[in-house]
């Protein structure tokens, strides 16, 4: 199983903020582009030992959702192991990014996020810091305020999910 990873990936950065219907957050959504050089067979499984390798399991294999949805009670990090998408991030007034094999998304708790393109070929590997569990969120009337004080005690990730203790994320992040 030959791959690498990019050690100075493109990281594109965004902060969205509450819009009223989904919390968001003052975090940056962290996209790191070309990330993995992923061979064609076995692709899932080395995105997902990479996560693992970096405490971030609790991992599944498919898509995402193509209505918007987020997670109070974790941190969520996808790995595109096959095709491309768009993901529409923050909501109906966020930000809509390509998404392509071999980019990582990390996506702070209580950030909506959902699949624009469902149709296309693409597939992702999803997990959590120190194998949270998570749930789903879909801006909801009466889902707040309980879920903006689950994502305040949402604690920060020790390691980013794919560079560890020295990773984007913790430059990122080190400031909440």
């Amino acid at each position: 199983m030959q791959f690498s990873i990019n050690k100075q990936p493109e990281v594109i950065k965004h902060i969205i903020e509450d819009d009223g219907t989904f919390p968001n957050s003052p975090l940056f959504i962290l996209i790191y582009k070309n990330a993995l050089q992923l061979p064609g067979e076995h692709a899932a499984k080395i995105v997902e030992d990479v996560f693992k390798k970096n405490n971030w399991t609790n991992a599944w294999k498919n898509g995402i959702y193509d209505y918007h949805h987020y997670h109070s009670i974790t941190h969520e990090v996808l790995g595109v192991y096959e095709g491309s998408t768009e993901v529409e991030l923050g909501g109906a007034k966020g930000i809509v990014q390509l998404v392509e094999k071999g980019d990582i998304i990390i996506i702070p708790a209580g950030v909506a996020h959902r699949n624009v393109t469902p149709g296309s070929p693409f597939k992702c590997v999803g997990a959590y810091p120190d194998g949270m569990d998570y749930d789903i969120k879909k801006g909801e009337p009466g889902e707040r305020p309980e879920a903006d004080d689950n994502i305040k005690k949402v604690p920060l990730p020790e390691k980013d999910p794919v560079y560890g203790s020295d990773g984007p994320l913790i430059l990122n992040w080190a400031i909440r």
